[in-house]
């Protein structure tokens, strides 16, 4: 029994040691309970500063690419000046894609035909005629000689030398063609080679020439009727280029309009409001000088001193692709010219509240009115 019961103490002071510690073990447990929560917290403080640095460094990467381009941009356009070139023609931008220019009706001209011209070997251009409204139950379902033999009749004809980007088929376009039908004009547009289904590469040179083809190919048939040369945008230096040209040669047309027009594709670059890079130190060396070595000089203010006829420049004062100021400048050049003492040369601003901007001066009330 004496065993027995020694045994049992002898157990039981056993367990009572494993269960209550030592100074060494009560020491080390402590540590070990006061380092348990501590992994806990410092792991829930990493992940939201290991978040937030995440975040900085791609942020900051992101930053850094971005910067990199803009500082390599003006290097790579100074390097290849084509690419200057294509932005200034953006003839690879076709607005609205989709449509058949060979199908001018799907666009609402249902009176309207399809030519394809040939100014110079390997070069093809696309080319729409509207006739007047006064002509459009005549012209239902007749061919293109009809239409080429309609020149002749007894109304005026509007060749429109369209801008940069899209074809002849794009919307604003469509809507003044309509217009101007309605107020009793032909009205011939085409794609530069280049734009839209014109084949060929684009070039100030190339652009009036085919302007000049077609005006020829107008005058052909269109007897002693008046013709009107109409000009948008960067449309108005190959305007300006081509009725020098007729001036020149003296055939000059009845009357010049420009709408929406520039002095040079100088000062229209380092005006745009999308010129980022205007600030850009050597900007000059960098951006314009590029696009006078592709050839590109689009000269209005130098051209209008050579042109001898009527001339009518439209400008919208919210214009936000071509600055007002531009066209302003250019008629106070025109006006001052010797070559228009004998011709009116007339300024017509569209006031901001109308909101007729680059390209919807279509829709003025006053346009009749003007153009008479």
């Amino acid at each position: 029994m004496r065993k027995r019961n020694e045994s049992v103490t002898v157990e039981h002071e056993r367990a009572g040691a494993a269960a209550v510690p030592g100074p060494l073990d009560k020491g080390c447990s402590l540590r070990r309970s006061l380092r348990l929560p501590a992994p806990a917290a410092s792991e829930g403080m990493k992940r939201p500063l290991g978040r937030r640095y995440g975040l900085w460094f791609r942020l900051r990467k992101l930053i850094l690419w971005l910067l990199g381009m803009y500082i390599a941009i003006p290097f790579l356009v100074k390097l290849c000046p084509a690419i200057q070139a294509k932005l200034v023609f953006l003839n690879f931008v076709r607005v609205p894609y989709f449509i058949d220019l060979k199908r001018p009706q799907d666009q609402g001209l249902n009176h309207t035909c399809n030519y394809y011209l040939q100014p110079e070997e390997d070069v093809t251009i696309g080319v729409w005629h509207t006739v007047p409204a006064a002509l459009w139950k005549n012209a239902r379902g007749k061919d293109q000689l009809w239409f080429e033999e309609a020149l002749g009749s007894s109304h005026p004809v509007i060749l429109y030398l369209h801008g940069n980007a899209g074809t002849r088929g794009g919307d604003h376009r469509v809507e003044l063609y309509k217009v101007l039908s309605s107020l009793g004009y032909h009205v011939v547009t085409f794609d530069y080679r280049g734009w839209g289904d014109s084949i060929g590469s684009p070039s100030e040179r190339g652009m009036t020439y085919d302007a000049l083809h077609v005006f020829d190919w107008i005058k052909a048939r269109s007897g002693d009727n008046p013709v009107y040369i109409w000009g948008h945008s960067l449309g108005t230096g190959v305007a300006t280029n081509l009725v020098r040209r007729l001036c020149e040669r003296e055939t000059p047309p009845d009357a010049l309009i420009l709408e929406s027009p520039f002095t040079n594709i100088r000062e229209e670059a380092r005006s745009h409001p999308f010129s980022i890079y205007r600030y850009f130190p050597g900007f000059d060396w960098f951006f314009l000088d590029p696009i006078t070595t592709s050839g590109i000089k689009f000269a209005n203010d130098e051209n209008v001193k050579y042109i001898s006829c009527s001339l009518l420049i439209l400008h919208a004062e919210d214009d936000p692709v071509v600055p007002f100021h531009l066209g302003k400048k250019l008629y106070n050049i025109a006006a001052t010219s010797q070559s228009f003492r004998d011709y009116k040369v007339q300024f017509v601003p569209f006031h901001t509240d109308l909101g007729y901007r680059h390209k919807y001066i279509y829709r003025s009330p006053e346009l009749p009115r003007i153009l008479r």
